[in-house]
């Protein structure tokens, strides 16, 4: 890929929430490029701790489903005012339940712990660490999801639906949840993204 090719995808990649159920792309399609992230997205000290499971059309309406409920449970605790669930959680709920499929974007800590045993003096970094190398692979998965034609949100409801996901879908305990990326088909554009002058954020030194 070109450099010209690498920063026109990564303009396309916006966040885009009216998402439809129409896939541009096969299921397989989409798994490759799961595989792809996993295998050729970097960690640190080659730690290799990112889990990522992907939910298509029923699962994914089932995710949605579980967030809904777990919400509704904290209306009912007097955690969130049922006002605030019903004009606004409630809808964006229903917003990503309507898109094709949804990542989740794990870690796994008992991974990490062996990192941080060999390697005492970085003992503190490893978590962080592993946060960037899931954010890369987030970046990734949405940025390549779009060039396919999809467009994608990226979401974080953790940790309220920990517990249930990973007993709806029997995964191990000590994975941590990280974020979740939404994607279907774009129903709409994309909004209006205000950027701040590049000069206030990036320096270079040594340029002839």
């Amino acid at each position: 890929m070109s450099a010209e090719a690498l920063i026109q995808a990564a303009q396309n990649r916006r966040t885009i929430y009216q998402l439809g159920k129409n896939a541009p792309v096969s299921d397989d399609k989409i798994e490759e490029l799961v595989n792809a992230a996993i295998l050729n997205v970097p960690s640190s000290f080659n730690t290799q701790s990112t889990r990522l499971v992907v939910l298509l059309k029923e699962e994914h309406d089932r995710l949605w489903d579980i967030a809904v409920k777990t919400f509704e449970g904290l209306v009912a605790a007097g955690t969130v005012p049922e006002q605030v669930f019903k004009n606004q959680t409630l809808p964006k709920l229903q917003m990503f339940k309507a898109a094709y499929g949804t990542i989740l974007f794990f870690e796994d800590p008992a991974h990490i712990q062996g990192f941080k045993d060999k390697f005492p003096t970085f003992k503190d970094h490893f978590e962080p660490w592993a946060d960037h190398s899931n954010a890369m692979h987030q970046y990734f998965l949405w940025t390549a999801l779009e060039s396919l034609g999809f467009g994608a949100n990226l979401q974080h409801y953790n940790p309220l639906i920990n517990e249930p996901v990973t007993k709806q879908w029997n995964l191990p305990a000590e994975w941590r949840l990280v974020a979740q990326l939404v994607f279907g088909s774009p129903e709409a554009q994309a909004g209006e993204k205000v950027q701040k002058p590049v000069e206030e954020r990036v320096k270079i030194f040594g340029r002839q």
